[in-house]
């Protein structure tokens, strides 16, 4: 799990502080960081409120998420766990963290190519997450769509919680 740090953002589109310099282009300059990781973000905490909130936003009720006494009793996690699809979405405040949009009229979220949960987050664990720009390709009428791999990381964890290819489109200013 990458934990260490990444390299510094200053806001523009994964333009990083590196010895390279940066090419003109919007899809040459994202060529260019192909592979780096930038982060990890600051830790953030999973409360049971933010849990129960999800519940009731998503619908998904089910006991492990929201009974803290049964899920002391009866879950193998000892505690309630935030439901996959919360660490999911909380991907999206972590790529604001990391990656900036200066230079960037429109970014559309596509979805995910790939998503996987190997370790759940129990309520009251800390995340964080780390990004890696895997693939970018040029679209008709001036867009970009990339992948970028999200790793949600648990502290004292060895596990990640959320492996993720987010694709987005981008349109250069």
């Amino acid at each position: 799990m990458p934990g260490g740090p990444g390299r510094a953002v200053d806001r523009t589109l994964w333009a990083m502080s590196t010895d390279r310099p940066a090419p003109a282009s919007l899809p040459d300059r994202l060529r260019a960081t192909l592979g780096d990781t930038l982060g990890p973000t600051a830790w953030r905490t999973v409360t049971q409120d933010m849990i129960d909130t999800f519940a009731v936003l998503s619908g998904d009720r089910q006991w492990i998420h929201t009974d803290v006494e049964r899920a002391a009793r009866e879950s193998p996690f000892g505690t309630t766990i935030a439901h996959g699809n919360l660490t999911l979405s909380m991907i999206d405040g972590f790529r604001d963290e990391l990656i900036g949009f200066a230079g960037v009229t429109l970014g559309v979220n596509l979805g995910y190519d790939r998503v996987r949960f190997p370790t759940p987050v129990r309520q009251g664990a800390r995340v964080r997450a780390t990004a890696e720009l895997v693939a970018v390709e040029e679209r008709d009428g001036g867009w970009t769509q990339t992948v970028t791999r999200f790793t949600v990381e648990v502290e004292g964890q060895e596990r990640p919680a959320c492996v993720a290819d987010s694709v987005v489109r981008i349109l250069a200013a």
